[in-house]
């Protein structure tokens, strides 16, 4: 990574714009406070075009750390970078590195990462932990997960503020996405004026991955609208949002808990009655794909006997029973 000496700070309209983009989501961090602000940034263009803006709308109030996956030889390099770079703008740093689980390797480093975050954050004394998501992040996503013919969970975007996965629930902390009415090639801006030069992660343009082909297409669709395609996926966050609101309320009124299991005397819709089963499920032990939990769906509604992992649900004239199937015998 270069850098010039001294690093330039961003026009200000555009940290005018980010000071608005920022108070939208984290009113209480507005000016007037000395709450500190966590960035995850990795060395790529947009988290350091996150560091650069909030650097400059709150000086003296951010703090940056850096997750080393170890998935790359280069990513310890990656880390020293930003960690030059931080020191240069005179923000505190840290380093840090996790270790993944077998399993899903996106899903495992995706925990592990926020997990660190998350525990860092706390023990900086932390208000929040910024990430720089942003609109094109938004319909690469949302496309995707369209071609996977995936479910209104599925296509949710990620909301502009939320909870840090992985902290304990009475000391989790805000997690913002400020930039999501932001381009990839408005932060790539940010990082070019300042002399920067940002790492690039080979996978973003192998096109052996799903994502980096539809990047690659979404440069070339110029009739695509990508600030309305991550509109869309906001609007199917709150969709979502209301669909767990609901299936909230069918829990309470329709549910429940029996010696073996649970019984369901559905109510709401097919999309909230899904949500029921695999809350269900999950309290009983088990995490099924959402193609599982349809298939069961339908079979239940035509009155038929139906298996959810290591569970079976039998439809019954008071509604459906879920339990632990009976083991077979030797």
């Amino acid at each position: 990574m270069q850098q010039l000496i001294p690093v330039p700070a961003p026009e200000a309209a555009l940290v005018d714009r980010f000071k608005a983009d920022l108070a939208a989501v984290w009113p209480e961090g507005a000016r007037g406070s000395d709450a500190g602000l966590g960035l995850a940034v990795s060395g790529g263009g947009d988290s350091l075009a996150l560091l650069l803006l909030a650097h400059a709308a709150l000086p003296g109030r951010v703090a940056v750390a850096t997750v080393d996956h170890g998935l790359r030889a280069a990513s310890a390099g990656e880390a020293a970078g930003v960690a030059a770079l931080c020191a240069q703008l005179e923000v505190p740093h840290a380093t840090l590195a996790v270790q993944l689980a077998s399993g899903n390797l996106q899903a495992e480093a995706r925990a592990a990462r926020y997990a660190a975050l998350g525990e860092w954050a706390g023990a900086q004394g932390l208000a929040a932990l910024a990430t720089a998501h942003h609109a094109d992040d938004q319909a690469e996503t949302l496309l995707a997960r369209l071609n996977r013919a995936s479910g209104v969970a599925g296509l949710a975007g990620v909301r502009a503020r939320g909870l840090v996965p992985g902290m304990a629930k009475p000391a989790r902390l805000p997690l913002l996405r400020p930039l999501l009415g932001w381009r990839r090639a408005e932060l790539a801006g940010v990082v070019g004026a300042a002399g920067l030069m940002a790492v690039d992660d080979p996978s973003n343009v192998d096109p052996r991955f799903d994502r980096a082909r539809l990047r690659a297409a979404l440069i070339g669709a110029d009739w695509l609208d990508v600030p309305a395609l991550a509109q869309s996926a906001a609007h199917l966050a709150d969709a979502d949002a209301a669909l767990d609101w609901a299936a909230g309320r069918e829990w309470v009124e329709a549910v429940r808990r029996e010696p073996l299991g649970f019984s369901y005397r559905p109510q709401a819709p097919r999309a909230v009655a899904l949500r029921v089963l695999r809350r269900i499920a999950a309290e009983l032990g088990e995490a099924p794909r959402g193609a599982v939990l349809a298939r069961a769906f339908d079979a239940l509604v035509r009155g038929e006997v139906a298996s959810i992992g290591a569970l079976v649900a039998r439809p019954g004239p008071q509604g459906w029973t879920v339990q632990a199937a009976p083991r077979r015998r030797s």
